[in-house]
């Protein structure tokens, strides 16, 4: 290990002892910051019911989805992402799984054991990111699967356990998040979470384990308590939920909390405006794509729509040359796509690599009016910034358009025919 050496100096990341993108010039707001992405199952595998996950044309094998992991790292390197959070329990497959039917925990019910093929799979990640010069934020605990443990000492023996692996793997390209949004209700049953005071002391507990590995964990969207921002070598913190207008209030609040520590989201939604903030306030951001990128079987790659315009968009922010879209092609109709369809659901939105330009996104299927969405992400039937309602595939489905208004009154228009209604 070694060839990438994450530190902190103040508010900013280093990696080699030069801040992040120090190699990009005449930008240097940028330089310092850590952008990143939610890739939370790059080891996920589910003891209860893999065949569940046979869907979108493939076969769901948690090797597989580990290598299809790896394979995507360059590409994204390329458009300036530098980190991805990945989960040792894994996330919510959000649209189409009850996760506390996931039987994800590789620490079992005692806390004292790591699964070897968990473990293999985490080494794999964390060593091909660390020979491209990528870092790996590793999220240990997850509601869901830590009320399988136990009690509170194995909680704190799982803890222990993964510090260990971490210790004798001597990895100098990850950052350590402790537990997924702590500090939410779902962590209700697990005070030795949720409370700031006994989170402060795990967090302790972390980085003594590791040896001075850095170590944080993450509150729930626009959540953050002084203590655990203390006890923290990075502030991580979620932005879901949030307008970019709270979204900026509150990373100004974390900035007064943490006056001296880098903060890093490392969890948001398909919102690529707030890039910008990051930009503006001298922070690191986190996309979450909570379809291609949690609903397993992944597709790890930079895919067309949401992914492809998030890649442009941080590009640009970081100062990355990339050439210009012509004006149509800055918009895309997606969830239309084949082999997208699952329990006869789709997730349908509209994306474009500069969404604050948009006043509003009328939808329509067979040529009648359904939907009228005004805000990022234009989701149909939106319900918060992350998560939106389905579409139940019929029959009779056969072409669907968005009518993208723009705040300048012109329109675009985005019309994709609809084969699996059709069949």
């Amino acid at each position: 290990m070694g060839h990438t050496h994450l530190t902190v100096q103040g508010r900013d990341f280093y990696i080699n002892g030069k801040p992040v993108y120090d190699e990009i010039e005449n930008h240097p707001a940028s330089k310092g910051l850590l952008m990143n992405s939610r890739f939370i199952q790059g080891i996920f595998d589910d003891k209860t019911d893999r065949i569940r996950y046979n869907r979108f044309g493939k076969v769901f094998d948690a090797n597989q989805n580990t290598e299809d992991f790896i394979a995507a790292l360059p590409q994204w390197y390329a458009y300036g992402l530098r980190a991805v959070t990945v989960g040792i329990q894994g996330g919510m497959p959000v649209f189409t799984t009850d996760v506390r039917t996931i039987d994800n925990n590789p620490f079992g019910p005692d806390g004292t054991s790591f699964d070897e093929r968990y473990a293999n799979r985490l080494d794999r990640i964390i060593r091909a990111a660390d020979k491209i010069g990528m870092v790996i934020i590793i999220n240990i605990l997850y509601w869901a699967q830590s009320l399988r443990f136990n009690n509170d000492e194995a909680i704190i023996a799982a803890l222990k356990t993964c510090s260990a692996f971490l210790k004798k793997g001597a990895y100098t390209n990850v950052i350590v998040d402790v537990a997924n949004e702590y500090n939410i209700d779902m962590w209700n049953e697990l005070p030795i979470i949720q409370n700031p005071k006994s989170m402060r002391k795990l967090i302790q507990l972390v980085q003594e384990e590791t040896g001075g590995m850095l170590v944080g964990s993450s509150g729930g969207g626009g959540l953050i308590d002084k203590e655990v921002a203390d006890a923290s070598d990075v502030v991580l913190v979620h932005g879901n939920g949030l307008t970019r207008g709270e979204y900026y209030d509150f990373i100004q609040h974390v900035k007064t909390i943490a006056p001296n520590k880098p903060i890093l989201c490392n969890e948001d939604s398909p919102c690529i405006s707030r890039l910008d903030v990051a930009y503006e306030t001298h922070t690191s951001w986190g996309h979450y794509d909570n379809f291609t990128k949690q609903e397993p079987p992944c597709d790890w790659g930079i895919t067309k729509g949401q992914d492809f315009f998030f890649a442009r968009r941080m590009a640009q922010v970081l100062g990355i040359d990339i050439p210009t879209l012509p004006k149509d092609e800055q918009f895309y109709l997606q969830g239309l796509e084949p082999l997208t369809v699952t329990q006869g659901k789709r997730w349908i939105r509209l994306t474009a690599e500069y969404p604050e330009k948009i006043n509003y996104v009328n939808y329509y299927r067979n040529g009648k009016p359904i939907y009228r969405s005004y805000d990022e992400p234009y989701f149909l039937y939106r319900e918060t910034t992350w998560i939106q309602g389905p579409w139940n595939v019929q029959e009779d489905d056969q072409e669907w358009t968005a009518e993208v208004v723009l705040s300048d009154g012109t329109k675009v228009i985005k019309t994709v025919a609809d084969t699996e209604g059709e069949s």
